[in-house]
């Protein structure tokens, strides 16, 4: 375990470096000592502004809400990923097989085409949010859907599970493509810009508005490590030690629907994340799930901070869909570790 802190140590710099840097470059440059100045200036430790106020505008109206939102939602996506691949005893398993992304998707596709018509009530009750909400309310459903359906004499079979979650997301991924053939060309784009997914829309307002339902799946799948470790023995091993492997299947479904449900929510879809990151750090360091956990939600932090930076600066002034580039990136490095897995089984 002293070994995991050090990692785990490590972990949390390269996520100090990744905000440090996102926070510094773009457009508008903020120096490493700007940064403390404006910092110092805006808790009253100093009086001396050493910056412009177009740097403390830009730092916190612009980057710092777009990293803190990066942030979570790297984090929440990756600790996701790994609470399922762990539960599913499969590493190839992530949020989406149970239709918590596609379920999200197919919600916010709808508010978007059908709002004018039938939905103008969800946008007077919750106005910024109503978008979000709609998102977060798909993800619950079908997840729900999902793990009904997958019941068998009061416990939720994994096999049937995973078959179920394909079907529903291929029925959710028709629906969508149906609705995105009779939108409107001003709803196409919308569309797509929140399908390929963005931290763009980044401000303290969606920050705070998915700071409750990520940090609870954030602080609660770290403590099931130990009875995930249990339950990749089988299921019937892990009761026989004491598991609650039925109530150990329910926890972590809700809190993985909950995290990413919100994350959909207010970024669109980011792919990769849940799948790549949990990994990289099996490959790297162990599959002991006591390091993976929290380890994936801070290599998931950082690694969408970095894509994020890259996104917003690689074709300035423009910026590229981030779904995209965890797509490009994320491809290559599943594809890599499949092959050194096969390499390492003797199948090459």
């Amino acid at each position: 375990m002293r070994n995991y802190s050090f990692v785990l140590s490590v972990l949390i710099i390269i996520l100090l470096v990744a905000c440090l840097l996102s926070v510094c470059i773009g457009a508008v440059k903020i120096s490493a000592s700007e940064l403390w100045s404006i910092i110092a200036y805006r808790i009253g430790l100093s009086k001396e502004m050493s910056f412009t106020s177009q740097q403390e505008a830009v730092l916190i109206t612009l980057r710092l809400p777009r990293v803190v939102l990066g942030a979570l939602v790297g984090s929440t996506l990756a600790i996701a990923g790994a609470a399922i691949q762990g539960l599913f005893r499969n590493p190839l398993a992530e949020p989406g097989l149970i239709g918590i992304s596609s379920g999200a998707s197919f919600f916010a596709v709808l508010m978007i085409v059908l709002e004018a018509r039938f939905f103008s009530f969800l946008t007077d009750a919750f106005g910024y949010y109503a978008l979000s909400f709609a998102a977060f309310t798909g993800a619950c459903i079908t997840t729900f859907i999902v793990y009904n359906l997958a019941m068998r004499k009061g416990k939720a079979d994994i096999t049937t599970l995973l078959l179920v979650g394909i079907a529903i997301n291929a029925l959710a991924g028709s629906f969508t493509g149906l609705l995105t053939y009779i939108a409107t060309d001003e709803q196409l784009r919308n569309i797509t810009f929140w399908s390929l997914g963005s931290l763009g829309g980044a401000n303290w307002k969606s920050v705070t508005g998915i700071l409750p339902f990520v940090l609870i799946p954030l602080v609660a799948l770290p403590l099931f490590s130990k009875s995930l470790n249990t339950l990749s023995l089988g299921e019937s091993q892990a009761g026989h030690m004491g598991i609650n492997v039925n109530l150990l299947k329910k926890i972590v479904i809700v809190l993985a629907t909950l995290g990413v449900g919100a994350s959909v929510a207010v970024s669109g879809m980011i792919g990769f994340i849940g799948l790549v990151i949990p990994h990289i750090l099996r490959i790297a360091f162990t599959a002991d799930n006591r390091l993976i956990v929290p380890g994936s939600a801070l290599l998931g932090a950082a690694v969408l901070i970095l894509s994020d930076l890259i996104a917003r600066t690689l074709v300035a002034p423009a910026e590229l869909p981030i779904g995209i580039l965890t797509a490009i990136i994320g491809a290559p490095i599943f594809i890599y570790i499949i092959m050194a897995e096969r390499r390492k089984r003797g199948f090459a």
